[in-house]
């Protein structure tokens, strides 16, 4: 069949695209052929807008084994002949669509991102956006969405640990949900996502192959409209005990030798896997598509090209030995199918029923070969007009701090996310140790090891839609300033990039600056990245959602029992702020939800301060100089000492005295680099020497107490009545939901 530039421009290309495409092949292609380059040319799998800024992020160096964008995850040495991998992704639209699936699978799709390079998979995080959640739409994304997460996470065995919700108006039609997987893998046990060899047997493993996810790579790069819900075949459906059984067994393949290379079928399917490795080895493949082992009948081959039926993998085997691969499977009662074999000359050719389907050169269709590559044009936002015009001045301060407070605490950005965590089972193996004495990272032991691995999700987007360059560069810090605080040194960062239509000049400056950003911030904390995921296209019907370069980082703590905790210790036990304090009421949700500000600037921001305050507080917590250390973000100083307080149900007695900046910005400002810390009395003086050794401004704020609040001399209850609030504000909204 021959095709058109108006079947190209129905698949998502381009004419000149469709153009490109026959001068490759020196012919017109067919449907098939077509519907092949659509996907491995869409932004999800080719990057075309993006890829020549990410280029400029430091992509190599530290730790690094691997650079960025080698292998399907990020791999650092932590020591003792031992790897830490992971990876963030995406999978916004289809959680959209279908809250629960699209979750689900997006969980999926990341570990196996981890467990094909050869490593087990040991923690997962999250970072969430959704709508107001006073709204029913809002509440029915959130419900499925985490009933997803726990479903798969929960049923495949590995804990989620940490992570992060945020609720915003712009995010109502798009939610993002992205996906974070940490694994530990031996030296020596890695995996390559290569083929090579003419004539070594390719496979297909794991589960049969459906017409769920067809063009989902396609899919999410596109905006979602009213029609969307028409795409719910572009949604991937998932399987987590079809999943375990596939890790389990493809952890025992690899350490018989028999293994070429591996790659998982995510985004794109057959056609993504067999073109990235092949492309990546120099070699071809002859795929014979009536082999790939079925669960629906009469598939067209394009389908079977373009499915994204989870839990299935691609393996090129050492010919010979076929027969112990496919024992291995046999024994996990698992699909194995020798699908076709490499060749030579750089070709894929893929038949049904011996009849030539499609042939197409592995390079022409991967990122760094032929897949096409873009520079758009970008230009400053019109409301940053807005931004600057924002006079602070022209906020009262409250006389009432105490309501104040009441009303930020009763935020669901910063209220307890119990009812969402609750439902992840974050014990499973047994290797988190930050259940009940939390840490600003999660901390997982790596068994067999005094080592522990700590690690986060950051990105408070309302920073960088106030400023892209800056707000990037604060999502990097306080996810390095997380890991510090717990008594971790930061290895690398994993991102996964969500943006509104890259050909909106004002979308495409948010991102351009926001990777400028993460470039000048990984580079001040020698923490690489290691690759990650771009999602463009998370648009609302007003326009794009809030740009959200979501951070995932990984640190290393060498003794886990030097691991620091967030909570105050015991009554009479001195608070520090350390950092400097400033008038500054910038983006902060004070200034958001309570003023009603929707413009204003990022917090203040020295990303050399920052550098210096995590040099301290590492130096604090090694020198076993503090009992608890806890960053201040969201909702400021007062969110910041209340979460420190309640965990142990303290209290704290504190006050601005001799503090010259306004009152509302002391207690609910959101300026960057500080942390509070405490200290038995006893060991305040010798903390105090030490801090003016450093040059680095610090205050002595107050004590800890047996419950009371009393803020700036007024008593301000008992901490049992504010954890009340705090910890029922989501659930009151979701537990009226499921009750209609």
């Amino acid at each position: 069949m021959e095709t058109t530039v108006t079947t190209a421009r129905q698949l998502g290309l381009t004419e000149e695209e469709f153009y490109s495409i026959e001068k490759v092949l020196n012919r017109n292609p067919n449907f098939a052929e077509l519907a092949a380059y659509s996907v491995m040319w869409s932004e999800h799998c080719s990057y075309k807008n993006s890829i020549s800024w990410l280029k400029t992020l430091p992509r190599e160096g530290g730790k690094l084994l691997i650079k960025a964008g080698e292998e399907n995850a990020g791999l650092a040495d932590i020591g003792d002949g031992l790897g830490v991998v992971f990876k963030i992704e995406s999978h916004n639209h289809p959680s959209a669509i279908e809250p629960f699936q699209g979750a689900a699978t997006g969980v999926g799709g990341i570990h196996r991102d981890i467990f094909t390079m050869g490593a087990r998979p040991i923690a997962a995080l999250n970072s969430l956006r959704f709508g107001n959640l006073s709204d029913q739409k809002t509440q029915h994304l959130v419900s499925g969405v985490v009933h997803g997460i726990g479903h798969y996470g929960n049923c495949f065995g590995v804990p989620t640990v940490g992570g992060e919700v945020y609720f915003e108006s712009c995010y109502h039609t798009n939610p993002l949900v992205n996906a974070m997987s940490v694994g530990v893998v031996e030296a020596g046990g890695t995996v390559s996502a290569t083929a090579e060899g003419k004539g070594n047997p390719v496979f297909i493993v794991g589960s049969a192959t459906g017409k769920d996810g067809i063009g989902g790579a396609s899919f999410a790069s596109a905006d979602i409209t009213a029609e969307s819900a028409q795409d719910l075949p572009s949604v991937q459906v998932g399987d987590p005990f079809q999943e375990k059984k596939l890790l389990e067994a493809c952890l025992e393949v690899i350490p018989t030798g028999a293994l070429i290379g591996m790659q998982d079928m995510g985004a794109a399917g057959i056609i993504c896997s067999t073109a990235e490795t092949s492309a990546k080895g120099g070699v071809g493949m002859r795929i014979n598509l009536d082999k790939v082992p079925k669960r629906q009948k009469n598939m067209k081959a394009w389908e079977l090209l373009l499915s994204e039926s989870q839990e299935r993998m691609l393996m090129i085997v050492k010919k010979g030995r076929e027969a112990e691969v496919q024992s291995v499977f046999d024994k996990w009662d698992l699909p194995c199918s020798e699908i076709g074999e490499v060749t030579d000359d750089g070709m894929l050719r893929f038949y049904m029923d011996d009849k030539l389907e499609a042939e197409l050169p592995a390079e022409s269709l991967v990122l760094g070969g032929g897949a096409p590559v873009y520079k758009r044009d970008y230009k400053e936002p019109a409301y940053f007009e807005k931004i600057k015009g924002f006079n602070p001045e022209k906020i009262v301060v409250p006389a009432d701090m105490r309501r104040v407070a009441e009303e930020i605490i009763s935020q669901p950005n910063i209220a307890n996310k119990r009812w969402i965590y609750r439902q992840y089972d974050s014990m499973v193996g047994t290797a988190n140790v930050s259940t009940n004495a939390p840490s600003d990272a999660a901390i997982v032991w790596v068994k067999g090891t005094t080592k522990g691995l700590a690690m986060t999700t950051d990105c408070n987007s309302r920073y960088v839609y106030a400023d892209p360059f800056k707000g990037c560069m604060i999502a990097v810090s306080e996810a390095a300033r997380n890991i510090v605080c717990s008594g971790g040194t930061p290895l690398g960062v994993t991102n996964c990039l969500n943006f509104g239509n890259p050909y909106d000049p004002e979308v495409y400056y948010q991102f351009v600056y926001a990777i400028k950003g993460m470039g000048e911030a990984c580079k001040k904390f020698n923490t690489p990245v290691t690759g990650g995921n771009v999602s463009f296209y998370n648009q609302n019907p007003d326009g794009a959602v809030y740009p959200t370069p979501t951070i995932g980082m990984v640190g290393l703590l060498e003794d886990i029992k030097n691991k620091m905790t967030l909570d105050f210790k015991s009554p009479g036990d001195r608070i520090y702020l350390l950092g400097e304090v400033t008038d500054d009421l910038g983006s902060s949700e004070y200034l958001h939800k309570i003023c009603g500000v929707e413009f204003s600037p990022a917090p203040h921001f020295d990303l050399d301060a920052e550098f210096r305050l995590q040099e301290v507080v590492s130096s604090l917590i090694g020198g076993k100089k503090i009992n608890a250390a806890h960053d201040i973000s969201e909702g400021g100083l007062f969110i910041t000492l209340f979460e420190s307080a309640s965990v142990n149900n303290l209290g704290f007695n504190v006050s601005s005295n001799g503090v010259t900046v306004r009152k509302d910005a002391f207690w609910f400002g959101e300026s960057q680099s500080r942390v509070v810390v405490s200290v038995a009395e006893a060991d305040s003086n010798d903390l105090e020497a030490s801090l003016q050794k450093t040059g680095l401004p610090f205050i002595c704020i107050g004590e800890v107490t047996n419950g009371d609040l009393h803020v700036d001399g007024k008593e301000w209850g008992n901490i049992s009545n504010w954890r009340e609030r705090y910890d029922t504000v989501i659930e009151k909204y979701m537990n009226a939901y499921h009750a209609e």
